[in-house]
C-alpha cells in the first residue's frame, strides 16, 4: 500500500503507539488527525507535531464515535485511512464480583465495541476510495493471555478475528485491512496495569515497523517479541500461557 499522501484517522492517538503511528505517517507525508479523550494530552501531542489536527472524542460512547465520523466526512473528505488504536488495559479479579467490571472503564467498549462501529461508520465511503485501509491494533495478549488482564486478552482475540473477517469481506474491494500486533509496549496503558516496571519496547519500534509491513501489504504485522506469541499459540500454548502466567 502507498503510505504517503492519505488522509489518517487514528483514535487513541495522543500518546503511546497511536502518536508513534502518528509521528511516522506524518513523516511519510499523510495527513492525519488523532482523537482523544484528554484535551491536554492532544495539545501536548499537536506541540511535538504541529501538522496534526486533533478532536477530543471519548471512542467508548456512542454519540461520541458518530460525532467523530461526521466531523470527520465533513472537514476531512479525502479522509482513507482508519486506524483503531484507542483501548485501555485492566486487571480484573472475577472472584471479587460484578464490581470489578461494572461502574469502572469498559474494555469492551473501548477496544472492542469503538473498532466494529468505526469500521462500520467508515468503510461504506472508504469503498468510494481509490485505495483505502483499516488498520486495527491488536496485542500478543489475543493469542496468549495474560489471565490478570482476562478481559483484555478477550477483546484482542476479538479484533484479531474480526481482522481476519473484515479482510475476507473486503477482500474484492479497494480497502485493504491490516492488523499490528505488538508485545508489551511501554506506554501508560502497559505501566497502569502493570506497575511502574515495565521492560516493554518503545513505541516508536512499533510505528517504524508497522509502516514497512503496512507498505509491504504484510497484513498481519507482527512486533518484536510477540511473533513468539503469535506462533506459541499455535505450537506451544499450555506451556507458554504457564509461563506467563505462573
Amino acid at each position: 500500500m502507498n503510505v504517503a499522501g492519505n488522509t489518517i484517522l487514528i483514535t487513541g492517538g495522543s500518546t503511546g503507539i497511536g502518536f508513534s503511528l502518528a509521528e511516522e505517517f506524518v513523516k511519510a507525508g499523510n495527513e492525519v488527525i488523532i482523537c482523544g479523550r484528554r484535551e491536554e494530552k492532544l495539545a501536548e501531542a499537536k506541540s511535538k507535531l504541529p501538522q496534526l489536527s486533533t478532536m477530543v472524542c471519548d471512542v467508548s460512547k456512542h454519540k461520541d464515535r458518530e460525532s467523530l465520523y461526521n466531523w470527520v466526512i465533513c472537514k476531512f473528505p479525502e479522509l482513507n485511512i482508519l486506524v483503531n488504536n484507542a483501548g485501555i488495559q485492566r486487571r480484573i479479579n472475577f472472584r471479587k464480583g460484578i464490581e470489578e467490571v461494572i461502574n469502572k472503564e469498559n474494555e469492551v467498549d473501548i477496544n472492542l465495541t469503538a473498532t466494529i462501529e468505526l469500521a462500520a461508520w467508515f468503510i461504506p465511503d472508504f469503498l468510494k476510495k481509490k485505495e483505502a485501509a483499516i488498520i486495527n491494533v491488536s496485542s500478543g495478549l489475543g493469542f496468549i493471555p495474560i489471565a490478570l488482564m482476562p478481559v483484555y486478552g478477550a477483546t484482542k482475540a476479538a479484533i484479531h478475528s474480526f481482522s481476519i473477517s473484515l479482510r475476507h469481506q473486503l477482500k474484492d474491494t479497494s480497502i485493504k485491512v491490516f492488523e499490528i500486533i505488538p508485545p508489551i509496549v511501554d506506554t501508560d496503558l502497559d505501566r497502569g496495569a502493570r506497575g511502574p516496571v515495565n521492560r516493554g519496547i518503545k513505541p516508536e519500534e512499533v510505528g517504524i515497523a508497522a509502516l514497512k509491513d503496512i507498505k509491504n501489504d504484510q497484513y498481519e504485522c507482527v512486533v518484536g517479541m510477540a511473533q513468539n506469541l503469535v506462533q506459541g499459540s499455535k505450537t506451544n500454548f499450555d506451556q507458554i500461557f504457564n509461563n506467563m502466567n505462573h
